[in-house]
């Protein structure tokens, strides 16, 4: 069973293609990157695999987890309980600026207590135990009191990496996390996804308009063009000619600091990531 299975998935707004003939497969417990310019459909991709969107009709299907999440433009019937082990990490951290930190986390239970519990916001002790271990685990359980609003990008973002550890998801899809965030907290996200995926198993997608932080945490990159993959392999490969081939001047928006060498290849991920990403690379 793959964690992701996509298979000839068209999207297009208007007369504008988004994605075009997309497929592609992850396996359980990669930790895969999408790169790509500026609307080459990564943030579209990630909104049709979490089934936020449908493709265009008659075209196209995903399934995550073995289950369906759409097919023929439709979404599946059932995809709530699906959605409930599916975590999503947005660019704008999407959080509920006026309520505390450790509420923000605890929403991340609405999949599995009753709704009437969830609207009044009655938590347990144990789901708050369970919160605050999720806090702690990403350096903000000394913030759990603080409303959310008052949090840096880089915090918040962190909480809503604990809000999916709590969602005990399956499947984390990142839809430019890092995207407005400084450097020094880039970073500490991009090292709480691959800590989750290297200690929990749990399957990573981030889309990523940085390349450099794909070479850095993730063996696998997944390029898009123009709504189409253009790369699907090793971060090795990532050479600056060869992105250049790739996305041509466009190639330039993608490179932070000059990271990746013009001619050799850059530097993989540690050895201690899944064996799944490493034999899906390779293969």
């Amino acid at each position: 069973m793959q964690a992701i299975e996509i298979s000839s998935l068209a999207k297009s707004f208007g007369a504008q293609p988004a994605l075009a003939g997309v497929s592609l497969t992850v396996a359980p417990g990669e930790m895969v990157a999408l790169i790509g310019a500026s609307g080459s459909g990564k943030s579209t991709l990630i909104r049709h695999v979490a089934g936020l969107l449908a493709g265009d009709r008659a075209t196209g299907s995903v399934q995550v987890l073995g289950r369906p999440v759409q097919h023929g433009g439709r979404l599946a019937r059932g995809l709530r309980a699906l959605r409930c082990e599916i975590g999503v990490i947005f660019q704008q951290f999407n959080l509920v600026g006026r309520l505390s930190l450790l509420t923000n986390v605890l929403l991340g239970t609405l999949g599995r207590v009753p709704v009437w519990r969830g609207s009044l916001g009655l938590f347990s002790d144990a789901e708050k135990l369970e919160a605050m271990a999720a806090l702690q685990r990403v350096g903000m359980a000394g913030y759990a009191g603080q409303r959310a609003s008052t949090l840096s990008g880089g915090q918040q973002q962190r909480a809503a990496i604990a809000r999916c550890l709590v969602q005990r998801a399956r499947l984390v899809l990142a839809d430019e996390p890092i995207a407005s965030l400084d450097p020094a907290s880039a970073k500490r996200v991009m090292e709480m996804l691959a800590e989750i995926n290297r200690e929990d198993g749990i399957t990573v997608v981030v889309s990523l308009h940085q390349v450099d932080y794909a070479i850095r945490y993730c063996r696998r990159v997944v390029a898009l063009r123009d709504g189409k993959v253009v790369y699907d392999g090793p971060t090795t490969a990532l050479t600056r000619a060869f992105l250049h081939e790739l996305y041509g001047t466009s190639s330039e928006e993608l490179l932070l600091s000059g990271a990746v060498d013009e001619t050799e290849p850059a530097t993989a991920p540690d050895e201690s990531y899944p064996e799944a990403a490493v034999a899906r690379a390779a293969g």
